[in-house]
């Protein structure tokens, strides 16, 4: 928790705001001495990559060559987010954004397969939101132990004795690993409250919450005393829920001023909405109904913002602080008013709990219906998407240069497998790739024999010479690729 909080001078309410104001907007000690609650981190992660296979031949005393018994690359390690009861904020990760997996070992001979990479279990706190770098969601992570493997490690390469065929009997390559995937994900924490008090900064939203349960936020007489949003687990009969004390909102935190955009995402998961309103403030220009407007426009402004709507909320009002006379005088004048909006109104007073076990009760009802209203909830599955089949594997076009261009996942993953520094490595390739049938379709897009092709994108591929003729690996008078007139008859 920062040492001390914005005074009022800094000119937070004007929506100007000093470095201090804005290291503590973001969990930070004022000059940045040490973050203490940081709730969204961009990562950068690596999945481990596949070892490479081992191209090797057995030999002994009088089996000089006894056949290929090179062993496969062992696969690289997954990075997996688990949620953890036991993980309040992503401070770990705002420290360390950058996190790998292990690879997987090089296979060896004597048919001994590389070992695989260790796999990176990254836990998370409930209410976390994985996004790619553009803010595209990939999973919502809620309820313990829900898992979500965000880069998978990649595949071992094949050694020489998996590559053996009766056709090729002695293959002198192996194949590569291929790399484990690599990306930046931003991590959002949203609370898990099933209550939410809203409200202007020392409206009495820390006090509330600490005289209803054991939370025990910093509480003082100037603004943004909360800088951070803090949960308590209150109790009311048999009913057990969650309440958020979220930071002040002012009048355009949904564009930036104060802390208020900085936490309106922690609002979203909450079934009910307090507002909590000072009828004791010595502002000018602010009461009861003014500062209630002011804060729904800023929700109705995040509703744009925000992956859940917030318009459909069931609302409570609190008139807080009816100790002081003049408060509870307020009060009373202010009541009807929302009241004829259709909405329930509490006087309380966090310091005497005047109002609170009402108040409390009234928050349970709501939460149960909420609850009674959803679906049964199911058991968490393992959802596997197989990529649709049918589509073309790969493609060919041409470009303006008249080279060709091939495009495909098949064609990149084996040229991520391919020992480039070995003829017969590459020699396999072209054999796979005419299997494929890329032979039939460049002749069908008018290439040539010495066409340029380009396998890949236009930005990042390899280049070749294309000589449909010439047989790669032909020379050497051993016979067909992968073989050795040596091994016949052995």
């Amino acid at each position: 928790m920062p040492d001390r909080a914005v005074p009022p001078e800094t000119g937070e309410h004007d929506g100007h705001r000093d470095d201090h104001a804005q290291d503590r907007a973001r969990g930070r000690a004022p000059g940045g001495k040490g973050a203490q609650f940081i709730d969204r981190v961009t990562l950068h992660l690596q999945a481990g990559n596949g070892g490479n296979g081992c191209a090797s031949v057995h030999r002994e005393k009088f089996k000089p060559l006894g056949g290929p018994d090179g062993g496969n690359g062992g696969r690289g390690g997954d990075i997996t987010f688990e949620v953890d009861p036991n993980a309040a904020s992503l401070l770990d990760y705002h420290k360390r954004p950058h996190r790998k997996a292990s690879g997987g070992k090089q296979g060896q001979g004597a048919h001994k397969n590389g070992a695989n990479g260790g796999d990176l279990l990254l836990p998370v706190p409930n209410g976390t939101v994985v996004k790619t770098a553009d803010g595209e969601v990939l999973a919502d992570l809620t309820g313990a132990g829900t898992r979500f493997v965000v880069a998978q490690g990649g595949h071992g390469g094949l050694g020489n004795a998996a590559l053996a065929t009766a056709r090729r009997k002695a293959p002198g390559f192996a194949l590569l690993g291929e790399p484990g995937d690599e990306l930046d994900v931003v991590l959002e924490l949203k609370s898990v409250a099933d209550v939410a008090l809203v409200g202007f900064p020392s409206a009495g939203k820390s006090s509330l919450i600490a005289a209803m349960s054991a939370a025990k936020p910093k509480i003082a007489d100037y603004p943004f005393t909360t800088l951070v949003p803090n949960l308590g687990v209150v109790s009311a009969g048999e009913s057990v829920f969650t309440v958020a004390d979220v930071p002040g909102l002012i009048e355009g935190a949904s564009q930036g001023k104060g802390l208020g955009l900085e936490f309106l995402r922690h609002i979203e998961r909450a079934s009910t909405l307090v507002h909590v309103l000072d009828c004791a403030t010595l502002e000018p220009g602010r009461d009861p109904i003014s500062d209630f407007e002011v804060i729904e426009a800023e929700l109705e402004a995040y509703n744009a913002l925000g992956d859940r709507p917030l318009a459909d909320r069931p609302r409570v009002i609190v008139l807080n602080k009816v100790d002081v006379p003049e408060a509870r005088e307020l009060a009373e004048l202010v009541r009807p008013e929302f009241e004829q909006r259709g909405l329930r109104v509490f006087e309380v007073s966090a310091a005497t709990h005047e109002g609170l076990r009402e108040l409390g009760f009234a928050m349970a009802e709501m939460v149960n219906a909420h609850r009674a209203a959803q679906p049964a909830e199911e058991p968490t599955r393992l959802v596997i998407r197989p990529a649709p089949v049918g589509g073309p594997e790969f493609e060919v076009r041409r470009l303006g240069d008249g080279s060709f261009l091939i495009t495909g996942d098949k064609p990149r993953r084996w040229l991520r497998q391919t020992d480039f520094s070995n003829d017969e490595a590459v020699g396999y390739l072209a054999d796979r790739l005419a299997r494929l049938g890329v032979e039939e379709r460049l002749a069908a897009a008018g290439a040539e024999p010495g066409a340029t092709v380009l396998i890949g994108t236009e930005d990042d591929s390899i280049v070749f010479d294309w000589e449909p003729e010439v047989l790669a690996g032909s020379e050497g008078g051993l016979g067909r690729r992968g073989t050795d007139i040596r091994l016949d008859g052995r």
